[in-house]
Formats: C-alpha cells, structure tokens, sequence
C-alpha cells in the first residue's frame, strides 16, 4: 500500500484581523517524532499565544494514530479543524503545527475555526509530497557465500539490511516493498537460503 507523504518541511504564514497563523508541516513517523516537531515551534516562536495541531500517521485512508490540541483556544476551534484538513487531503505521516500571535482582535468560535482551516489549507497547498511505499520486514538466513548476492540483490530493488548477525550462518532483517517480497523469495529458494516475513 502506498501513500503520499511530506517530502520536505513546509512552512506558510496566513493573517486575518491583525491575527497571525504561522502553519507549519513536516513529516513524522510517529508520536515521537511529532512532539518534537512541536517542541521545535515552540522554541522558535516562543512568545506566540499559542501553538494548536494535529497529525495523522500511517495511511490516511486508515490512519494508526491520530491526534490533536486546542493549546488553550476554545475547544474544538483549532485542533479539529486543523485535523479536518488533513482527514481529507490523502497525506499520511503528517504533523502540522499553527502558531498563532493574536491581534487583539477577536474572531469568535466560527472565526477562528475557518482562520485554522484556512491556515492548514493554504500551507497544504504548497507542500511538496512523495510516495511512501510500504515495506516489508523478512528475516533471510543464508550461507556467507550468499550474503553478498543477496545484498547486491536487495540494493537493486529497493531493500535495505536493517540488521546482521553472524553465527553459523548469516542472519539478515530486511525491509523491502511489499510488491517485491515474492521475488525475493523465489530468489533465496534457488539458493536454498531460508525467508518468512516478519509481522
């Protein structure tokens, strides 16, 4: 399965009323990732009132985790809309964070909800995306005469060795695309080297 992605951090400033949205997105593979994201705005634009957000990770048509935060505005005026954005956009591992500096004008509840819907939209507008292709973890284990081919095989299709062990024999994780994991088993069974997925 694949899915677009944030390829690169985007960053696009929206004003309305003297208030200022400062939206910014950028690609996050997990919970983790994303709060340090967040952590980073903060640092950058700490005198901002506040710094409302939303991500989505994994698949967006199925997304494994999803959350988001008002940051001290009414409730369900920032994070939500900003979510809602994304909830229709197809991108997956995605955290957008929207700084907000007040104007000293207030916008009400339905303001502010279309100020962070337009905010999200207009940085989505100019995010640049990429297709994340889905991989596939395999455990391969081979003789030491095979280790080189199957590493040399594995480049040439987009695998990558995650980790290696050494005992009698070569231990190899591996993660490649799902579309290719067929290949590499009728590879490695010509070889008589041994495969199975990892779940």
């Amino acid at each position: 399965m694949t899915y677009s992605i944030p390829a690169s951090p985007c960053e696009r400033t929206y004003e309305i009323k003297k208030s200022r949205f400062i939206t910014r997105i950028a690609y996050t593979r997990d919970r983790d990732s994303a709060m340090a994201f967040l952590a980073q705005a903060r640092a950058d634009y700490p005198d901002a009132r506040h710094h409302c957000w939303a991500y989505l990770l994994g698949n967006p048509n199925n997304a494994a985790s999803a959350a988001m935060s008002d940051d001290g505005e009414p409730s369900g005026t920032a994070g939500k809309p900003i979510l809602n954005v994304l909830q229709h956009k197809g991108v997956g591992d995605i955290m957008v964070v929207v700084i907000r500096y007040f104007g000293g004008i207030k916008l009400g509840a339905g303001g502010l909800v279309r100020a962070y819907s337009t905010a999200t939209q207009q940085a989505m507008e100019i995010l640049e995306v990429q297709e994340r292709v889905a991989l596939t973890e395999c455990l391969v284990n081979c003789g030491f005469s095979q280790e080189q081919a199957v590493r040399h095989w594995l480049t040439q299709h987009q695998g990558q060795v995650l980790d290696c062990t050494y005992t009698a024999a070569v231990a190899l994780q591996v993660a490649l695309p799902e579309v290719k994991v067929t290949e590499l088993h009728q590879f490695l069974s010509d070889r008589g080297a041994q495969f199975r997925t990892i779940d």
